[in-house]
């Protein structure tokens, strides 16, 4: 029996529009019948699925956690199963789900059926996969160029990295969560629903996207470059391993600034503080490979 398709497919990523005959291809391979959904525009995404949801078995999101993200209203609204693709640049959701950026395996496992609840973070009851964050990768989120993701990939966060940091300036901050107050200056606030973020680095060591929790860190260095040598405890997610980075752990956060900043959520600029986090627990089921999820 054929399954149908809604086909989300990110024509301005560095693979998008190449990968579109491909992905097509394997899924008619494995009796899935795709519809492409041609959007213009982010904002459309969601919109185009709910409106089509009756059409389709399936959502299937090829490119990376942006567009992952900007399809998560309509995938939890439609109730369908959530495939992924991903020809993104970081792809850190298909690396948290351990779907693999091979075109073939990843259809594959879409097609297998299997399937697992996740949780979505929300941030002023905007969506989010991964991490939704304040300071610094909200600088990084506009250094990072698609000119500049198109040239050099994963290597691009790296070159937007060292820009921003050269110019990065503390802001301070006021962290409110299960009745306690705690005022801050810090670099950056990152508020993590999944396992991974910006390309491979741990929000926190032990972090699952199902487990229910938010993992917080603030950066609250004195020197910007303490954070050369904080970058691997950051890279592995080791946060207690710094005096100098806060971790907390909850079901619910809220950051207010002196004035309203951006928040940057699965690397699109959502919304402005004061902002309101929380978790919908198991919000969204997507397929997955069989076993666990690996550590890294």
């Amino acid at each position: 029996m054929t399954r149908r398709a809604l086909l989300i497919v990110n024509a301005k990523s560095r693979s998008g529009q190449d990968s579109l005959a491909a992905i097509t291809t394997a899924l008619r391979r494995h009796g899935i019948e795709p519809t492409h959904l041609q959007t213009d525009r982010r904002e459309d995404i969601s919109p185009a699925i709910v409106a089509r949801a009756d059409e389709a078995d399936m959502v299937v999101v090829a490119g990376g956690d942006g567009t992952m993200n900007a399809a998560a209203k309509g995938v939890v609204q439609s109730g369908l199963p959530l495939g992924i693709v991903p020809i993104g640049t970081a792809n850190d959701l298909a690396r948290t789900i351990d779907v693999p950026p091979d075109v073939e395996q990843a259809v594959a496992i879409i097609a297998a059926g299997r399937t697992r609840r996740i949780d979505l973070g929300e941030v002023n009851d905007e969506l989010f996969f991964n991490v939704a964050s304040i300071g610094l990768s909200v600088e990084l989120a506009k250094e990072l160029t698609r000119d500049l993701k198109r040239r050099f990939g994963v290597l691009g966060y790296l070159i937007a990295s060292f820009r921003v940091l050269a110019r990065a300036r503390p802001f301070h901050a006021e962290i409110v969560f299960e009745d306690r107050r705690v005022r801050c200056k810090t670099l950056q606030i990152a508020v993590g629903n999944g396992r991974f973020y910006g390309g491979g680095n741990l929000i926190e060591e032990d972090a699952a996207i199902d487990d229910g929790r938010l993992d917080l860190y603030s950066l609250e260095i004195a020197q910007i470059w303490h954070i050369v040598v904080m970058a691997r405890a950051l890279r592995k997610g080791r946060h207690g391993d710094w005096d100098e980075i806060r971790s907390l752990r909850g079901e619910s956060f809220e950051i207010r600034t002196r004035r309203p900043r951006p928040v940057n959520a699965d690397g699109e600029i959502v919304t402005r503080t004061p902002a309101r986090f929380g978790v919908a627990k198991g919000a969204i089921e997507v397929f997955a490979p069989e076993g666990p999820p690996s550590a890294t």
